[in-house]
């Protein structure tokens, strides 16, 4: 296996021994015999691509076409006509029908490169693809059959985008059959030095020039830089010192004037060096605190509300009414926070309630919430700024819970 593994890795030029890196490129020869889709993941310039090609290319496809797709870098109302295809007059500029990707790949593979781009509509009709191996033509009214290997890439996080609803679970969980993982670059050690010599060859044939060499300072400086850009950020940085320097050894010297400073990315995002702390205060922290009294102003109003109403009846909420004081201090912070604990334990407790006569109810504090926000729009004739008066809320969040709750049924009037 280890002399199959170094094999592979020569023919479709992948440079490096890192451990990460070698189970990515087993995954990919194990799965490349079959016919599933694949995911692969890591940051830009790790070499996504590379991974596509040996899947491809010992894959029973291999003999098919390979087409590799940015989906990031189609417009989005383009993209569908590019991917499927499209008839004669289906829209403005379609003077005849043309093939789309899906077509011209038919038993080869298929590499969408940044595949979270992809608008929700196109996600749709691929999800068809995979499931059933068909699609329609934009403007068309047949439907077309494919055989196609679809691989999949990706920088982003997928599943935070899921949550966001900017990309579909069904296509997540469809694509996402065997997963490969791609460690970005400063996760794999010595293989910095050699592409670093690798690069610096294929320059020095390039432009006729003799290879740069690097000392053991500048190696040290090299394997300790986090490479944000990857692979692609050293090829260009040796490609910039093989043209503009004419020195043949690299020192840090040499080094410093190509790597440019980034910060570190295991620090925090506030993170700064500042030299008032005052200033840090009143630009960061300050916002954050008003922020969060103003939230937890509305969320008491809106469970005092609630309790008025009689939809909860906690006692906890009733003996400490200070909590609903609206004009507390950053002092009270801690039992402002104690009355959120409060509402998520009154949630809890109400899910986990067994007992049948409570069976036939929803009692959590979303289903009360959502019932009073309908009986205050229905009194206000679906007026929202009304409506959030009568709650005790700003209209803001009053519209953000209506969107939460899809609530429709009511004429919703600003």
């Amino acid at each position: 296996m280890k002399e199959d593994l170094q094999y592979i890795k020569q023919r479709f030029n992948i440079i490096g021994n890192a451990p990460l890196l070698n189970r990515a490129v087993e995954v990919a020869i194990q799965v490349a015999s079959t016919d599933l889709s694949v995911l692969i993941m890591g940051e830009s310039g790790t070499g996504k691509e590379s991974f596509s090609k040996i899947i491809h290319g010992l894959s029973p496809f291999r003999h098919g076409k390979f087409i590799a797709i940015n989906c990031g870098a189609i417009p989005e109302g383009t993209i569908d006509a590019e991917l499927f295809g499209h008839e004669k007059g289906s829209f403005t500029g379609a003077l005849e029908s043309r093939k789309g990707y899906f077509e011209e790949a038919n038993g080869g593979t298929i590499f969408l490169d940044e595949i979270g781009e992809m608008p929700l509509g196109t996600q749709t009709r691929l999800l068809r693809v995979l499931e059933y191996g068909e699609y329609i033509k934009v403007g068309g009214a047949s439907v077309q059959k494919t055989k196609v290997r679809v691989v999949a890439a990706t920088h982003v996080d997928l599943v935070h985008a899921i949550q966001q609803r900017k990309f579909r679970e069904d296509l997540y969980y469809r694509l996402n059959t065997v997963p490969i993982t791609i460690p970005p670059l400063r996760e794999r050690g010595a293989d910095i030095i050699q592409l670093f010599h690798k690069f610096s060859s294929d320059f020095a044939i390039k432009y006729r020039t003799k290879p740069i060499e690097i000392s053991t300072e500048a190696k040290d400086i090299l394997c300790t830089y986090p490479f944000p850009g990857n692979i692609r950020q050293l090829k260009n940085i040796v490609e910039q010192m093989a043209l503009l320097e004419e020195v043949v050894m690299v020192t840090p010297e040499v080094l410093a004037k190509y790597l440019p400073k980034v910060q570190n990315h295991t620090l925090p995002v506030l993170y700064k060096k500042w030299n008032n702390n005052e200033l840090l205060e009143k630009e960061y922290i300050y916002p954050i605190l008003f922020d969060l009294k103003r939230d937890i102003a509305e969320l008491k109003a809106l469970l005092f509300n609630l309790m008025g109403s009689g939809a909860i009846n906690h006692p906890i909420i009733k003996e400490d009414t200070r909590l609903f004081s609206t004009h507390s201090d950053a002092k009270n912070i801690a039992k402002q926070i104690h009355l959120l604990e409060i509402a998520q334990s009154f949630k809890e407790d109400r899910l986990n309630c067994t007992d049948a006569s409570h069976k036939t109810e929803n009692l959590s504090i979303e289903a009360q919430e959502q019932a009073l926000i309908r009986r205050s729009l229905q009194k206000n004739h679906g007026n929202r700024k009304n409506a959030a008066d009568d709650l005790g809320i700003s209209e803001r969040t009053l519209y953000r819970k209506i969107k939460q709750y899809e609530i429709e049924e009511f004429n919703v009037k600003p």
